[in-house]
């Protein structure tokens, strides 16, 4: 494993940067200065929404790219580099689905803000931390903007209990179980591995010079884009099947062991 011709460096949040009280390690922004010093272009790519995300990395959103809502958002600082909607009949396809499944809990993510009808007080409880500017409503007609993604949420297992009922839509839309509780469904580009993709061709970088981290389904397209590319130990099966390595666990600092073997590699090619 050799990494000091790495370019890009991009982390998932949830169960992969973050621990499982949802914080960013001091260790990471320290490793950060000394990436940006190596002219190491860093990307923080979730499900969360942009505010989301930039709530966690206030203090160094100058300086890095967010790839937002799966994908569905690209942004470096206030430019847009890619906004990936769901088409209106889509929408439409995929409300009239809801209704007619159980214990469904939906969020509709819009850039700004995220809107649900559902009454699970433990969706509610959970809103403040991944998507805290949120409004409740009645129907989607409310919603005037653009939908990136729609986050279903189950209160005991997504993966059980929903995915079953959404997987038939895997033809015509990215259906991905993010997290325990949670099967997010976006356009087929919105996925975290067009955007890496993209952004690997606007910097002209290669799938060699780039390291991923990941931990849940929605980071699979994005683990394929790279080279060198790490599942954390607390990652989902397919996760750690689908990366070329594996680091330690999210609270562990799984991440920043790697940033920091990635740092030293990078001081020693230079002397």
């Amino acid at each position: 494993m050799n990494l000091s011709d790495v370019k890009l460096v991009v982390t998932d949040m949830d169960g992969t940067l973050l621990n499982s009280n949802h914080e960013v390690s001091s260790l990471f922004f320290e490793l950060f200065n000394k990436m940006k010093s190596h002219n190491i272009l860093f990307v923080a790519a979730s499900g969360r929404p942009l505010y989301g995300i930039l709530n966690k990395l206030h203090k160094i959103k100058d300086d890095i790219i967010i790839v937002a809502e799966n994908g569905g958002l690209v942004l470096k600082n206030e430019d847009i580099l890619l906004s990936t909607p769901i088409n209106n009949t889509n929408l439409k396809t995929i409300d009239a689905l809801i209704k007619k499944i159980p214990d469904a809990n939906p969020v509709f993510c819009t850039k700004d803000k995220a809107y649900t009808n559902s009454k699970s007080k433990q969706l509610l409880s959970l809103l403040s931390e991944y998507y805290s500017n949120y409004q409740l409503i009645d129907t989607i007609d409310e919603i005037k903007e653009p939908i990136y993604k729609i986050a279903f949420f189950h209160e005991e297992n997504s993966e059980k209990y929903l995915y079953p009922h959404l997987k038939h839509l895997e033809t015509s839309f990215k259906v991905k179980v993010s997290a325990n509780h949670w099967v997010d469904i976006s356009e087929n580009n919105a996925n975290k591995g067009y955007a890496i993709n993209l952004l690997q061709k606007k910097y002209n970088i290669t799938p060699e010079q780039t390291l991923v981290f990941g931990d849940y389904n929605n980071d699979i397209e994005m683990l394929k884009a790279a080279y060198h590319s790490y599942a954390m130990k607390n990652a989902h099966p397919l996760v750690k099947k689908t990366a070329r390595f594996m680091t330690k666990s999210n609270d562990e600092n799984g991440v920043e062991y790697i940033l920091d073997l990635l740092v030293k590699e990078k001081e020693t090619a230079k002397l």
